[in-house]
């Protein structure tokens, strides 16, 4: 073969392997399931309804659970699957224990309601469940409602080996976040939607106690952090408070998707550190303040986020399957 057929042929390859990431999203589209299981929409939402009038932790639960899953080898619902013998599951990996169980309950009761309408059973993925309860919660929360894109098939992988480094820890810097949603195709933009997430749910004190007791030499308290927010903090997480003690991430507006997270962050109550540099960090500021003053224009960026997001690691029949249950391999 001649050098330059040699030439060619590395660079059509080199094409297929930038490509080859599309081949399995390209599988996804609205309405997927139109003549397979035209009604499972509303039959997942009406579980996901029942399911949110037993708890409120349902809603920060499933939409935790989905970036968790995605983050890690893809949405492929792999992080619902159990440990078992030799093989320790993602679920059990130190950064997801913290995962609410509520999530997962709303998955597996939101796949048995599919599975006992007869014409849908064992034909629609664990990994589109979570994803259309996902948008589901979000909606009850007073977020906005969007289409999801389906067609994901499940995962025949879950490891806590491939977990680590792969999920946003509370202490990073705008840098290390903008690396690690890089390295899932999404955007700075992107990521600061994505953390407008943090309108919803809790974190336990141990997340953010070095802000508020230990943050440096000079300072024991994090400068960013105003005061008020400080003393609030203080005095709900004590010192040596009890690790199951948790707290809203949102101290004004926790149980509604709203964009209330970005005025908190103008006010210096970012709970976390990486919650707060997106407001300190000057390439990040401007974005925090037009969402903060525009609900619209965050709803917007948070579906074109979510929908990007639940393209990563798609599975094809090559690698993936519909689980009969949610966790465990068939």
């Amino acid at each position: 073969m001649g050098r330059i057929a040699v030439i060619q042929v590395l660079a059509l390859c080199s094409i297929l392997l930038i490509s080859l990431p599309n081949f399995a999203s390209a599988q996804l589209r609205q309405n997927y399931y139109a003549n397979i299981c035209p009604n499972v929409e509303t039959i997942v939402r009406n579980a996901v309804r029942a399911k949110v009038q037993q708890t409120f932790v349902t809603i920060p639960g499933t939409l935790r659970l989905f970036f968790h899953d995605c983050f890690v080898q893809g949405c492929d619902a792999s992080v619902m699957i159990a440990s078992s013998g030799s093989n320790t599951a993602e679920k059990d990996h130190q950064d997801n224990l913290s995962l609410a169980g509520d999530g997962f309950d709303t998955v597996v009761k939101a796949k048995a309601a599919v599975d006992a309408v007869a014409s849908c059973r064992n034909k629609v993925s664990c990994a589109d469940i979570l994803t259309m309860a996902t948008r589901d919660v979000v909606m009850m929360a007073g977020g906005p409602s969007y289409p999801v894109e389906l067609g994901r098939l499940d995962g025949l992988s879950s490891t806590a080996a491939s977990v680590g480094g792969k999920l946003p820890k509370p202490n990073l810097n705008l840098n290390q976040l903008n690396a690690m949603f890089a390295a899932n195709g999404l955007t700075q933009s992107d990521m600061i939607a994505l953390s407008g997430a943090h309108t919803l749910g809790f974190s336990h004190c141990d997340q953010f106690a070095n802000r508020i007791y230990n943050f440096s030499k000079q300072n024991a308290v994090d400068p960013t952090l105003s005061p008020s927010y400080a003393t609030q903090l203080q005095q709900q997480c004590p010192k040596n408070v009890d690790p199951r003690i948790a707290i809203n991430m949102d101290p004004n507006t926790p149980r509604t998707f709203d964009n209330v997270y970005f005025k908190n962050l103008q006010q210096g109550q970012g709970l976390f550190t990486s919650d707060q540099v997106l407001f300190t960090d000057s390439r990040s500021k401007p974005t925090v303040n037009t969402w903060a003053s525009n609900a619209q224009a965050f709803n917007n960026a948070f579906i074109t986020a979510m929908t990007k997001l639940g393209r990563v690691g798609v599975k094809t029949s090559k690698n993936g399957n519909i689980r009969l249950d949610c966790s465990r391999f068939n």
